[in-house]
């Protein structure tokens, strides 16, 4: 679907407040409600917009601890891969999962209550699932900067 530069202002003011009422986000488009409504649902059809959520703080509701975690694995043969995939989707402290290309196969983002919990999901979820040959994990000192969603031009 070729998206014009109202559909783009679209996304670009719903990435920046999901919240937005239909009347305001119209109006900052310079659309009426009803033709801005057509436009956002068929946005959603299209899959460019994929849902809508709340950004939680970790530290706030104690998961003050994050963990890149680099996964290689024995195999990379797609069921191999796949399997791995549907391991670490069973683990809700792992929040992002991304295979990779190069000589790490994936990398996980992991949140923690503390030191001694990530442990435990290291040693308990990750290092003995089938298939890792390693794990090697960086705990994070600061986020610089961490930003939802993807920058939106028009071309």
């Amino acid at each position: 679907m070729p998206f014009d530069s109202i559909d783009r202002r679209i996304l670009e003011l719903l990435q920046d407040d999901g919240r937005m009422t239909n009347v305001d986000l119209a109006e900052r488009v310079g659309l009426t409600a009803p033709p801005c409504l057509r436009r956002v649902r068929a946005l959603e059809e299209a899959g460019a917009i994929r849902g809508y959520h709340a950004e939680i703080d970790a530290a706030t509701l104690g998961y003050p601890i994050t963990v890149f975690a680099m996964v290689s694995l024995r195999s990379q043969a797609e069921h191999d891969l796949a399997a791995f995939e549907a391991h670490v989707a069973t683990i809700p402290e792992v929040r992002e999962c991304h295979m990779l290309n190069g000589e790490i196969d994936f990398i996980l983002k992991i949140v923690a209550s503390d030191l001694k919990s990530f442990q435990d999901i290291l040693m308990t979820h990750l290092t003995p699932a089938p298939n890792v040959a390693s794990v090697k994990t960086s705990l994070t000192i600061r986020t610089a900067k961490a930003l939802p969603g993807i920058p939106i031009r028009n071309p």
